[in-house]
């Protein structure tokens, strides 16, 4: 076997190793039930949304029935008031989710995770500097402030997306901020720093490694929010409109009287599920993913 190969074998062999060892980790069988099911609905989210053009008969964008038409074999799930099909406008507003939910959890997990590191590695002044800027951020009125800024700024999904993520890193910054201050108290960080560690061996090689579980676990957690703020800011009017997402699709029905008649059964009632699905499915998967981290801590 040729070295490469042996190298293969041997990351092979430890991504196994360590996959089992995540499986024998003692998890509640109610928690690790809800979070299979979870990840089950997370994984046909995101395969919706990757083949949504197959998936969806028509172009979300295009009038292919008479308005306000009633489900049937042609349109699943009927018709708009200008008769675009809503079954389409539903699977492509899926993928509108999840760049939505992704890109704002990317984003402020990343935001989170280094305030709180600085602050829990530092400490002292750098700490209550930085946890005084957290706890101004966490006390300001989250839905009002989303509205103002989102009116402020204009109704585009990117200005949404760095809305909500200056909004929630907060909530990520404060539990690293926990974990890195007990690790200063860990007898291989004090032996690292006899042998004469530097501040950035120390950060890039027990601190950072060590918080990454708990960066996972927030960004399982504010995935859902975020796809939850978009559709309620979408839903107000403070969205893209020539965007197809499940907010505007609320927006348009309610705007268009959808509750007026029997429009609402096939209009509203399935994106509301869709949006209520999606956020149980990344909180059932951000609860099971906490579990093991927690069970892990413990057994070490």
């Amino acid at each position: 076997m040729t070295q490469p190969d042996q190298r293969t074998e041997r990351v092979r062999r430890s991504g196994a190793e360590h996959l089992q060892r995540v499986l024998r980790l003692k998890v509640p069988q109610r928690q690790r039930t809800l979070g299979i099911a979870g990840l089950v609905l997370v994984g046909l989210l995101i395969l919706v949304a990757v083949f949504a053009p197959v998936i969806a008969p028509y172009d979300p964008a295009e009038r292919v029935g008479r308005p306000f038409g009633e489900p049937s074999s042609e349109h699943i799930l009927g018709t708009n008031d200008v008769g675009k099909d809503i079954f389409s406008e539903l699977v492509f507003g899926s993928r509108v989710s999840i760049v939505v939910g992704f890109t704002t959890a990317v984003s402020a997990v990343a935001i989170g995770t280094l305030m709180g590191l600085l602050a829990g590695f530092y400490g002292g002044w750098v700490d209550a500097a930085l946890m005084r800027l957290t706890d101004v951020v966490l006390v300001i009125p989250f839905l009002p402030l989303m509205i103002v800024m989102a009116a402020f700024f204009g109704p585009s999904i990117p200005n949404l997306i760095i809305i909500m993520a200056l909004i929630t890193w907060p909530w990520a910054a404060r539990v690293v901020r926990s974990r890195a201050l007990t690790l200063h108290s860990r007898g291989f960080v004090e032996s690292a720093k006899a042998l004469g560690a530097t501040n950035r061996r120390l950060m890039t090689r027990y601190f950072f490694p060590l918080l990454m579980p708990l960066a996972l676990s927030q960004f399982v957690l504010v995935v859902p929010y975020a796809i939850l703020i978009e559709a309620t800011l979408s839903f107000l009017g403070l969205g893209d409109p020539t965007v197809a997402t499940w907010g505007s699709m609320l927006f348009w029905a309610n705007a268009r009287g959808a509750f007026l008649g029997d429009a609402w059964l096939w209009w509203i009632l399935p994106t509301g599920m869709a949006i209520s699905l999606t956020v149980l499915a990344f909180t059932y998967s951000g609860y099971l993913v906490e579990s093991l981290i927690d069970a892990r801590s413990r057994r070490h």
